[in-house]
């Protein structure tokens, strides 16, 4: 090939690349670069090192595996857990392997040091930290008597000051769990464990906060399935959550996971469900209306998130999100979407309606 025509096929895949590019910064609503970057909050909750210090020895709070802390835990009578809690109520209530209502009791205290007043009453936060934006995890149901566990990850925008959005999906998802099968005890869970992209800036664009929210993920899940005598969860990512799940995916065990859900995803910077590296089942959903049909599923100069897991080359069990409005709406009262969502939850994979193009999906349902 002559150099000229070599040098014009490399200058138009170049502007394909950048024209990719420019279109995601576009679609994700950041114009440019210069957009500061959402700050991370790193290192263990503060009270760390009295916490180290204190006679009773207690394990580290970000290095100790969630079966460590729980064999701790375990080891003390009431009075001495509850002597940590209220002394370290930002250790304890952070601390994977924790016994939740231990937690429970140490966030509450946390918050109202915090706001100076308590949560609002049967508010039930299994996680809480207002450093930066604020992180927290909400529980829906009794989780100590839960057969059956879901948790919602949530994407850009949700922080401690708008907690209303993941809040109201879990609180939805676990009424229509009740309600489709109420002899089944269940827990629902927002996690917004991470810090979120914000709703402006080009964080939704890359993986640079979901490469660290996904350690963070897998951690909590192991300590879910460390102190429940649950199912694995059912673990539901929506939009850039979605990046965060398919980050931490590999790293999940069959007990600390069963089913990833893939909804309004960008991508979830893998190739195909095989490519995810996990032994969960995999799901998607993506509703007709959704801007996220806009997203080019592309990873480019380090931005995008690659495949769509609602495409059916991607190997998903897609199932349908037709009622569904907006890239918000998933978990709505009144849609398919949901009723799909509690299904899944339940582990009825047969009432689950699929897309139809699904092969996966249907091959799950008559299974």
């Amino acid at each position: 090939m002559p150099p000229s025509r070599r040098r014009l096929r490399a200058r138009g895949r170049r502007s394909r690349r950048g024209i990719a590019a420019a279109t995601l910064l576009a679609v994700l609503g950041t114009g440019s670069w210069s957009v500061s970057a959402t700050p991370l909050v790193t290192g263990p909750p503060p009270g760390t090192a009295a916490w180290l210090a204190d006679p009773a020895a207690p394990p580290h709070p970000s290095a100790a595996a969630p079966d460590t802390a729980a064999a701790f835990f375990a080891a003390l009578a009431p009075a001495e857990q509850d002597r940590l809690a209220e002394r370290y109520p930002r250790v304890v209530g952070n601390l994977d392997g924790a016994p939740p209502r231990l937690r429970y009791a140490a966030n509450a205290r946390a918050w109202q040091e915090h706001f100076g007043e308590p949560p609002a009453p049967g508010q039930q936060l299994l996680a809480f930290d207002p450093r930066g934006r604020g992180t927290f995890a909400e529980v829906y149901g009794d989780l100590a008597a839960a057969q059956r566990i879901a948790v919602i990850v949530p994407g850009a925008g949700n922080d401690l000051a708008r907690h209303a959005t993941p809040s109201g999906m879990a609180r939805n998802l676990h009424r229509r769990m009740a309600r489709d099968n109420p002899a089944v005890p269940a827990a629902v869970i927002a996690w917004v464990g991470y810090t979120t992209p914000g709703e402006a800036g080009a964080d939704a664009a890359t993986g640079r906060l979901a490469e660290a929210g996904a350690p963070r993920l897998a951690r909590f899940l192991a300590g879910l399935a460390t102190v429940t005598g649950a199912a694995p969860a059912a673990v539901f990512c929506h939009s850039y959550g979605a990046v965060v799940c398919g980050l931490a995916a590999d790293g999940l065990s069959p007990a600390e996971a069963g089913d990833l859900v893939f909804l309004a995803a960008p991508g979830t910077r893998a190739a195909d469900a095989g490519a995810l590296g996990t032994p969960a089942r995999v799901w998607a959903a993506r509703a007709p209306g959704d801007w996220v049909r806009l997203v080019p599923h592309v990873r480019v100069l380090g931005l995008g998130h690659g495949t769509d897991p609602a495409d059916p080359g991607y190997g998903a069990r897609v199932v349908t999100a037709e009622t569904v409005r907006g890239h918000a709406g998933y978990l709505e009262p009144g849609t398919d979407a949901l009723r799909n969502f509690s299904a899944i939850a339940l582990g009825d994979h047969t009432a689950v309606t699929c897309a139809p193009a699904s092969e996966e999906c249907h091959d799950a349902r008559r299974g």
